[in-house]
């Protein structure tokens, strides 16, 4: 798939700016016309089109009141999550997405999530999910992988319906930003010689493509152009 022509600006807001997925959403929604709430207890910096508000992600009541708008300052149309923590908190993701989905029912806005590989199908057996797959989650990795699938889970158990949440491949990491990516739904992407990637360039593109033209899916998955799809179905 490759970016669109712009679509009518919108407000996203973006839970988590100041991180790699979360900042490379904002640049890339700004570059298409959008005007961006960048929530994070630390200032995303200034720059036109980017409204800085400071909100600890635990605070319900800030939450509502930064996603709801006030004077001088406009209501959000839908919301990126984009939250890590070190060391991982699966509590706190989980209770930080169920808060994010309960505003966004009340606002009636689009929610999307970026979560984690762990909550994919493997693409070397369908039955099992990624976070239970060694050869992509070592011992080590499965606390995160874990709190990927608990914040799934979560999304799925709300009675909001309005959300989508974006699985990225195994690695993400700083690029290059093509414009181009492979797109699929419950099943971890992954290239001919087996490798799952994509730079958090591209992986911000996806977001923002999915924010403007929402598909059928709740969950989906991206990868690097050049991936093709495992066993899973693939839109």
């Amino acid at each position: 798939m490759t970016a669109d022509a712009p679509s009518t600006p919108r407000t996203i807001a973006v839970l988590g700016a100041t991180g790699m997925v979360g900042s490379r959403v904002i640049s890339e929604a700004l570059g298409r016309g959008h005007r961006v709430l960048a929530l994070s207890r630390r200032p995303a910096g200034e720059h036109p089109g980017v409204t800085s508000v400071p909100v600890d992600a635990a605070d319900a009541r800030a939450l509502r009141e930064a996603l709801a708008g006030s004077a001088g300052r406009p209501d959000a149309d839908a919301v990126v999550v984009a939250l890590r923590t070190e060391p991982v908190d699966q509590d706190f993701l989980v209770s930080t997405t169920r808060t994010v989905l309960d505003i966004a029912a009340e606002l009636r806005i689009r929610v999307l999530v970026v979560g984690g590989a762990g909550a994919l199908r493997s693409p070397g057996d369908e039955e099992i999910l990624v976070a239970d797959d060694p050869a992509y989650v070592p011992d080590a990795l499965k606390p995160v992988a874990a709190a990927g699938v608990s914040q799934l889970r979560a999304c799925r158990n709300h009675a909001h319906g309005d959300w989508v949440y974006l699985s990225p491949p195994a690695l993400l990491e700083p690029g290059v930003r093509t414009g181009r990516y492979r797109r699929g739904t419950t099943t971890m992407l992954t290239t001919d010689d087996g490798r799952s990637w994509i730079s958090a360039e591209d992986l911000a593109v996806a977001a923002v493509d999915e924010l403007e033209s929402p598909g059928a899916h709740t969950h989906i998955t991206v990868a690097h152009a050049d991936a093709r799809g495992g066993p899973g179905p693939a839109s």
